[in-house]
């Protein structure tokens, strides 16, 4: 689907009708340089995330102390990182993606819940659940034209 768009070329200063190009509707494929920006992002939030995951589900001290300190008992340190391991698979598997993205938005939501409780400092405890959410989306974002075709406006989908 093309579209003519009004475009002025600075060099001679005229009005120009040209097409507009196909990679930009929120439809087309993303560029190389998209899918690999997505995959940096997406793959720094997700070797953090397993990293996270690992430390619980093995019950390591740092995991199970700061667990304690905030106020949940250690038992439930490796049901957490089963959980985190859980959304990280349904991230992984492209076709479910999304549906990952979205259940680390909840788990990462109610991360941040927990530190507003305990008054944990805000910008490196409350907000950084949300700079990996951004991270995620951001690199699915760039990778998966399902996603840019949510965020789209209504005039570039051509309605």
């Amino acid at each position: 689907m093309t579209a003519n768009v009004a475009s002025i070329d600075h060099r001679d200063q005229n009005l120009v009708t040209r097409p507009q190009a196909e990679a930009t509707a929120p439809d087309a494929a993303p560029s190389r340089r998209a899918v690999w920006a997505g995959r940096v992002l997406s793959g720094l939030a997700i070797l953090f995330l397993t990293f996270d995951a690992a430390v619980k589900v093995l019950k390591l001290f740092p995991a199970e102390a700061s667990t304690a300190e905030l106020g949940f008992p250690a038992h439930l340190v490796p049901t957490l990182g089963y959980l985190q391991i859980a959304c990280l698979v349904a991230y992984l598997i492209p076709r479910t993606a999304v549906l990952g993205a979205i259940l680390w938005t909840g788990y990462l939501g109610g991360a941040i819940a927990i530190h507003v409780r305990v008054e944990n400092p805000l910008f490196s405890h409350t907000l950084f659940p949300i700079y990996v959410a951004a991270f995620l989306w951001a690199g699915l974002w760039l990778r998966d034209r399902r996603v840019r075709a949510l965020t789209a406006s209504p005039s570039s989908q051509g309605r």
